[in-house]
C-alpha cells in the first residue's frame, strides 16, 4: 500500500490576470484569508486526507510562504505552462515519493470547499475509479450566434467542478497518455484514458472565482455562514526595578518593567486569551506553559501570531479587538498609537480594528500602589457555523 491514502493535490500555478491587480489571484485574500490557504485548511480539516500537496507557478514560492503561515503541506511543486503540465508535475512529484490511492485534485480558484464534497467523493472512489462533484443547469441554454439559436436540453448537462478524485494509478496513467492537447478539467482526460467517472452532488460554494466581482460573491457566501463570537482575556503582572517594559507589544520607557516568565507583556497576554476564549482554544497556559523553558523571555509577539494562525485555519475572522491597560504609571497616552499600530501588525488588519485604552484605579489595590499593571482584553471573531 501507499504510504498516503488518500491526498490532496491543490493547482495553484496561475497567474489570475482576469481578477487585477498585480498579486496572482490564489493569494488575494478572501475575507481575510488567502484563497489557497483556504483551500489547503478545507483538505486539512478533513480526517480522510493524509497529505496535500500545492502546484504553484515559477516565482511564487514568496507568495506561497506568506499565504499559509502556521500551516504544513508535503511539498509545493513547480507547475508548467498550462493546466494540464501543472497537474502532470503535481502528480509525477506524488509518484516519486510512493504515489498515494487516491488523489483529489482541486482548483485553488475554488477556495471554499465543503468536507461534505470530499465525502461524497472519497465514498464514490469504492466503486468507481473516478468521480467529480456536479451542479445542474437551471438557465435555459440555447445556440449561440448572431442571432439566439434552439434550445439545448439543459436536463443532458451539467456544471462540473473541483476536487476531481481518482485512484492514483487511473489520475497517473490518464495523465501521461495524455495527447490531446489542452483541456479545461481532469474528468477529460481520464475519460480519454478509459475510465468511467462518476458524479456526485456539488456545492455552490464551490463557485470558481475568476473576475474581481466573484469575490464580492464568494464573501457573501463564506460570511453568510459565519457567527460573531467574543473573548474576554485579563493578565496581571508585577512590576521590578531593572526590567525593561512591554506593553502590547512596545516598549515603553519606565523605572520599572514586568516581571515573567515571558516578557510579561500584560497586554498582549491578555488579548491572547481573549482570541483563544472566542475560538474555545483554552488559555495562554495551554499553549505556553510558564513551566516550558522555551519561553522564558520569549517576545509575547509569538503568542500573538500563533493565535492569529490559529483563528485562521479555521477559516475564522478577527473583526476587532479592545485593550484596556490598568495602571497608574507609566502614561499610557503617548505610546496609545504605535502600540495600536504593532498589534494590528501581528493581526495582520487593519489598525481602526483595533483599539488600546488606559485607565487608572484611583490609586487603589495594587495598581493603584504601582505593585503591578494589569491588563483587559476583547476579542470580536466570526467563526464557521
Amino acid at each position: 500500500m501507499p504510504e498516503h491514502r488518500n491526498v490532496a493535490l491543490i493547482v495553484a500555478a496561475g497567474k489570475g490576470v482576469r481578477v487585477g491587480g498585480t498579486m496572482p489571484k490564489q493569494y488575494v485574500p478572501l475575507a481575510g484569508v488567502a484563497m489557497i490557504a483556504r483551500a489547503v485548511d478545507a483538505f486539512a480539516a478533513h480526517p480522510g486526507i493524509d497529505a496535500i500537496y500545492v502546484v504553484i507557478g515559477a516565482g511564487q514560492q514568496a507568495h506561497l510562504d506568506s499565504a499559509l503561515v502556521g500551516r504544513r503541506i508535503a511539498a509545493a511543486i513547480e507547475g508548467g505552462a498550462n493546466r494540464i503540465d501543472s497537474v502532470r508535475a503535481g502528480l509525477e512529484a506524488i509518484a516519486s515519493v510512493g504515489g498515494a490511492d487516491r488523489v483529489l485534485i482541486h482548483d485553488a480558484a475554488r477556495p471554499l470547499l465543503p468536507l461534505t464534497v470530499i465525502d461524497r467523493l472519497i465514498a464514490a472512489l469504492d466503486d468507481a475509479p473516478c468521480a467529480v462533484p456536479v451542479l445542474p443547469v437551471n438557465d435555459t441554454l440555447a445556440q449561440s450566434g448572431e442571432t439566439l439559436g434552439d434550445v439545448v436540453d439543459r436536463s443532458l448537462l451539467v456544471r462540473v467542478q473541483t476536487p476531481q478524485a481518482a485512484h492514483f494509478d487511473a489520475a497517473m496513467t490518464s495523465h501521461r497518455a495524455w495527447s490531446g492537447g489542452v483541456a479545461t478539467d481532469d474528468a477529460q482526460i481520464f475519460r480519454a484514458g478509459g475510465y468511467m467517472v462518476a458524479t456526485v452532488p456539488g456545492d455552490v460554494m464551490l463557485e470558481k472565482i475568476t473576475h474581481a466581482d466573484d469575490f464580492a460573491v464568494a464573501e457573501a457566501r463564506l460570511t453568510s455562514r459565519l457567527i460573531s463570537r467574543t473573548g474576554l482575556g485579563f493578565d496581571v503582572h508585577r512590576l521590578e526595578s531593572g526590567r525593561p517594559l512591554w506593553l502590547c507589544g512596545v516598549a515603553v520607557p519606565h523605572t520599572h518593567g514586568l516581571a515573567g516568565h515571558s516578557d510579561a507583556d500584560v497586554g498582549l497576554h491578555a488579548l491572547a486569551d481573549a482570541i483563544f476564549g472566542a475560538i474555545g482554544a483554552g488559555d495562554i497556559g495551554d499553549h505556553f506553559p510558564p513551566s516550558d523553558p522555551q519561553w522564558k523571555g520569549a517576545d509575547s509577539a509569538l503568542f500573538i501570531e500563533y493565535a492569529r494562525d490559529l483563528v485562521g485555519k479555521r477559516g475564522d475572522i478577527i473583526d476587532h479587538v479592545d485593550i484596556t491597560i490598568i495602571c497608574e504609571m507609566p502614561k499610557i497616552g503617548p505610546f496609545r498609537e504605535q502600540m495600536r499600530v504593532r498589534v494590528a501588525e501581528l493581526l495582520q488588519i487593519e489598525k481602526m480594528r483595533v483599539s488600546v485604552k488606559a485607565t487608572t484605579t484611583e490609586r487603589l489595590g495594587f495598581t493603584g500602589r504601582g505593585e503591578g499593571i494589569a491588563a483587559q482584553a476583547v476579542a470580536t471573531i466570526r467563526s464557521v457555523l
